[in-house]
């Protein structure tokens, strides 16, 4: 059974791809980074505008005259992809490049994806009183692969919708669990890390981009896979 996925489940690919290519290195994506998308993509800004700001960022850079530092992160891309995502809406653009549509995600690829990761949450290291959650939300996972080979056609929005409550869950528990000096360590990193673009950001985005950044550390060290589409 083949599904037709919007472009935006790309979304994080894309990013990342066009950001390397403008930088000209295959340099990883930092923690700070993902979050950094993550905070565009809840923010509703289009693929598009984030494309143009990386570009309109890059090109500022490349035109100033001494240029003894690379750009490192995305969250120099920051403002510049604000003034795009304004300019779009602006201009009535919208989300056009979102509406477009490609072939090729599978009804058998989510399952895999899904399955993969019921694996990794009865694996990950999380303490006692969370892997009653982990193990609820692995069965749920199972629960939706089931149900991907009885329909004939999936709604994507659902299954995403699905997802979403399942890393809530997760994330609850595991800022109950954590311990402070944990969480603390996660707060401290992040507000390292985002201090010298603090001028290029809003004071929204930045409370944002901490919150996301702190889950996404307590995932990973928790081990726990990220359950969105977004991820496959």
């Amino acid at each position: 059974m083949s599904l037709v996925v919007e472009n935006y489940f790309n979304y994080f690919t894309e990013i990342e791809e066009h950001y390397q290519r403008r930088r000209g290195t295959g340099l990883l994506l930092s923690t700070l980074d993902w979050a950094l998308i993550e905070t565009w993509k809840q923010a509703d800004i289009p693929l598009e505008a984030v494309l143009r700001g990386i570009d309109t960022a890059f090109d500022s850079y490349e035109r100033r005259p001494s240029k003894a530092k690379k750009i490192n992160s995305l969250a120099y891309c920051s403002q510049a992809v604000l003034t795009a995502a304004e300019d779009m809406k602006e201009a009535a653009v919208g989300t056009s490049r979102q509406s477009q549509s490609t072939p090729g995600l599978e009804a058998e690829e989510i399952a895999k994806f899904f399955l993969g990761n019921a694996d990794k949450l009865r694996r990950a290291n999380v303490p006692a009183p969370m892997q009653p959650i982990a193990e609820e939300c692995a069965s749920s996972l199972e629960a939706m692969i089931e149900g991907l080979k009885q329909k004939s056609a999936v709604r994507l929005e659902d299954l995403e919708r699905h997802l979403t409550i399942l890393e809530e869950k997760l994330l609850a528990a595991l800022t109950m669990t954590a311990a402070e000096a944990t969480l603390l360590s996660a707060r401290t990193e992040a507000d390292r890390e985002i201090a010298p673009y603090r001028a290029k950001m809003p004071a929204p985005q930045i409370d944002q981009l901490i919150k996301q950044f702190v889950h996404k550390r307590l995932f990973e060290q928790a081990k726990i896979p990220r359950l969105s589409l977004f991820y496959l």
